[in-house]
């Protein structure tokens, strides 16, 4: 699910030194003061340094993860509520060209959170600061990057990504509030298609208190032991996918393998919305044992993350077809096992709900506490906490159609996120060092990058804002 990876770290907070009890932000690391025009060689000549600053020995005491352990981390902060929803992104686009285009947006994808990654490894070698979390990233790399003028907009750029990170994972609230309302309605009023939209928000409003309730716990560690049996379900799901689909599957020829360019935006927002793992990349890399073997863990988990994603998919939509629904538990059998499995997994997000809801708001909290005095952040926080969930229902009431609000999603935040933002930063990252290369590939290769991102973010919020208005 969106696991406590995901959630708790999206905004770059490192387990091991920051107690999820505390409301405080997690300790920041100052930088030591940076000038461009002194390179690295002239300052550590300048401190009697021989060797470059140790960003692994310099990090707060704590346990390491381990590689296996780190994959673990990452497949569990990629795999998200998504994976119940994208055998319907494949019914917009048709079989095959998702199916290849789901590939090529894994490999896009890996290597987007790959120079994420360097880059910030370069950085903490160029400011002496043994981590950082992405808004930390994104605006320490304005202040060193080569042009003087933008170094002042470094703030707004922390305060862009915060930003996006919310509408993120409070967007992918209301999704979940709309999955177990789905799998309620459906228990409930024993049908095997989708159900009325006017009962359907009935539901919705139904698990506002339970989600209120849930909201109000302030910390994650009443939630977060319930993310193994959250990973153990998706397991189940997709086996359980693949075995009803061939049960009923027709002819994969009668599956067409394209449809119409807007529902293959469309498509590419939800896959997106799936398989991101850019917010869970760095607090991973903070917390590795050996942090230069990051990109063998990202190639692992990634490879695991779209396995799991195409399979889920791809039998989904060849099993079902233009009557497929989501989320996918909706097309099992009402037999005793899936309605079962159905039931648990609507408790499971419902749980997943309040880990989600976690690192988004104490993001808002640390900068809303600040207008209210210490004395009365015990009320204050329990209003803005009612308030928000009240916001997040307004929502997927309003727009009860999860495929929309996945697309949409993924197009605006996650294209911003995942390729936009890190291309930017790696090109500041690396201008001095090691440099833009032979004929300034590096360059070419990240504007490249940011085109193609930029192409999701406006066309696919085109195509998912208006089938989340009906247009």
């Amino acid at each position: 699910m969106e696991l406590t990876e995901r959630n708790e770290k999206l905004q770059g907070q490192d387990n091991s030194c920051f107690d999820p009890n505390e409301t405080k932000p997690p300790p920041e690391y100052p930088a030591q003061d940076y000038d461009p025009k002194i390179s690295m060689s002239d300052k550590q000549a300048a401190l009697g340094e021989k060797e470059e600053y140790d960003f692994v020995a310099h990090r707060p005491p704590h346990k390491p993860t381990t590689l296996l352990e780190s994959t673990g981390h990452l497949i569990k902060g990629c795999l998200g509520g998504g994976i119940l929803g994208i055998p319907e992104a494949y019914m917009k686009a048709g079989l095959w060209t998702s199916f290849f285009t789901t590939i090529g947006f894994g490999f896009y994808i890996t290597y987007c959170v790959y120079i994420l990654i360097t880059a910030a490894q370069n950085l903490y070698v160029k400011l002496k600061i043994p981590m950082m979390s992405y808004p930390d990233l994104a605006e320490k790399s304005l202040e060193v990057g080569p042009f003087p003028k933008l170094k002042k907009y470094g703030k707004t750029f922390r305060y862009v990504v915060d930003a996006v990170i919310c509408i993120d994972l409070f967007g992918a609230c209301a999704v979940y509030q709309i999955i177990i309302a789905k799998t309620i309605q459906q228990l409930m009023e024993n049908i095997d298609t989708e159900g009325p939209i006017s009962s359907l928000r009935i539901y919705i409003l139904a698990i506002f208190v339970p989600c209120l309730l849930l909201c109000m716990i302030r910390s994650l560690k009443y939630l977060a032991p319930f993310t193994l049996l959250a990973d153990f379900f998706i397991v189940m799901c997709v086996a359980s996918t693949i075995v009803y689909a061939l049960k009923v599957a027709p002819p994969i020829e009668e599956r067409p393998a394209w449809k119409d360019p807007i529902g293959f935006f469309e498509f590419c927002g939800i896959v997106v919305f799936s398989m991101e793992g850019i917010g869970v990349s760095l607090p991973i890399e903070n917390n590795m044992k050996n942090p230069k073997k990051f990109p063998i863990i990202l190639c692992a988990g990634m490879t695991v993350v779209v396995s799991f994603l195409m399979l889920t998919a791809f039998f989904g939509y060849w099993g079902w077809g233009e009557k497929v629904i989501s989320p996918i538990t909706l097309n099992f059998p009402r037999d005793v096992f899936p309605t079962t499995l159905k039931a648990l997994m609507a408790i499971m997000i419902f749980i997943t709900f309040g880990l989600n809801f976690w690192a988004p708001f104490n993001l808002v909290w640390h900068y809303l506490r600040k207008h209210h005095p210490e004395n009365r952040h015990y009320i204050w926080e329990r209003v803005y906490r009612a308030g928000f969930v009240i916001l997040i229902t307004l929502l997927a009431v309003a727009f009860p159609n999860m495929g929309p609000i996945m697309g949409l999603i993924g197009s605006f935040c996650l294209s911003n996120m995942g390729f936009i933002f890190p291309s930017i930063i790696e090109t500041l990252a690396v201008w001095e060092r090691p440099g833009l290369g032979f004929l300034k590939w590096r360059l070419w290769k990240n504007i490249l990058i940011m085109i193609m991102g930029i192409i999701l973010l406006l066309s696919g919020t085109y195509s998912s804002g208006k089938a989340l208005l009906g247009l």
